[in-house]
């Protein structure tokens, strides 16, 4: 006689054999990368990679002889690619410290975004291709010099002096200061003076600009433990410091007009801006408390930008001025 309470058991489907088999919480599953392309873009650095680019054009532009466009346009792209490629690679190494500071907090990788090896991968995958195709499409000369910029931020910089010692900055801000040189290399497969004025000037205005930005950031980097000058040094000697570089960087951007390499539309509003910039610098050094403060040290880093593209702004001003009365002539 049967058991009227015995049932017979119903067949498992696929799914509940596969359940029952595998421990889900043994399992990892792949991430799912949540990154959109903004993301990317922003390990990139746009607002750095549009000096970088503009400051490039420059040397393009004033270099001498002519340089197919096509030519030009690969010349400028590898550049931006590789400075993107750079700022991939800082955020990748420095990501524990984005995730301390407030200016840096919202980048992709502190976000969750992005994974620190996703952005190291992606940097590596842009600096590579840029330093090759410039090598390969151009010249190898402005190919090393681009890999070298790239080296020296990525290396130099990043990982060595930014942690190291409070002069960073200064150091490291050869890196920036390159791009002119890479593309009157591109223009021209050699090197002379102007870009390297060009490279003086660029790295001059770095210090003035980014201690006038730590200045007003100071908590940002002291609690991220970066030894930048006002953390390190105080802000009375980072307000000395912004003097002094500020009077050297007036006197090497007016040089190049009497010694002959620029021209007087380039002198007078050297002059100008460089007037400018000095006067700034000094209500920094003034100003040492309070709203008025940080008002100036916010004064001097806006106008810092705004120095540095009308200053670079008039070289191919003259450059068109000049072919324009040679046509005429």
């Amino acid at each position: 006689m049967s058991n009227p309470l015995h049932y017979a058991p119903r067949p498992l489907s696929l799914e509940e054999i596969v359940l029952s088999v595998v421990d889900h919480n043994a399992v990892e599953l792949p991430r799912i990368s949540e990154a959109d392309v903004a993301d990317y873009v922003a390990l990139l650095k746009p607002r750095v990679m549009s000096l970088v680019v503009f400051t490039a054009l420059v040397g393009l532009v004033i270099a001498p002889g002519h340089f197919h466009p096509v030519l030009a346009f690969t010349s400028l792209l590898c550049i931006a690619v590789g400075a993107g490629a750079s700022g991939a690679l800082n955020m990748w190494y420095e990501c524990d410290l984005d995730a301390l500071m407030s200016r840096t907090a919202n980048r992709p990788i502190p976000r969750g975004r992005i994974t620190a090896p996703e952005a190291a991968a992606f940097g590596t995958t842009l600096a590579f291709f840029s330093i090759m195709t410039l090598g390969i499409l151009v010249n190898w000369l402005a190919g090393a010099l681009l890999a070298f910029t790239i080296f020296f931020y990525v290396v130099i910089y990043t990982m060595v002096l930014k942690r190291w010692t409070a002069q960073n900055i200064v150091i490291g801000g050869a890196a920036g200061a390159l791009p002119p040189v890479v593309a009157w290399a591109a223009a021209t497969g050699s090197l002379s003076v102007e870009p390297f004025l060009l490279f003086l000037i660029i790295f001059f205005w770095t210090p003035p600009h980014f201690w006038a930005l730590a200045l007003f950031r100071s908590d940002d980097y002291a609690r991220a433990g970066i030894p930048m000058l006002p953390v390190v040094a105080g802000p009375d000697a980072t307000r000395l410091q912004i003097l002094l570089y500020t009077i050297m960087l007036v006197v090497v951007a007016f040089a190049p007009w009497p010694l002959g390499y620029f021209d007087a539309a380039y002198g007078v509003t050297s002059l100008l801006l460089g007037g400018g910039m000095l006067a700034l610098a000094i209500d920094v050094y003034r100003r040492r408390e309070g709203r008025e403060a940080s008002r100036a040290t916010r004064r001097l880093f806006a106008f810092s930008i705004l120095y540095l593209f009308a200053l670079f702004s008039i070289l191919p001003i003259e450059v068109a001025v000049r072919a324009v009365a040679r046509s005429i002539w």
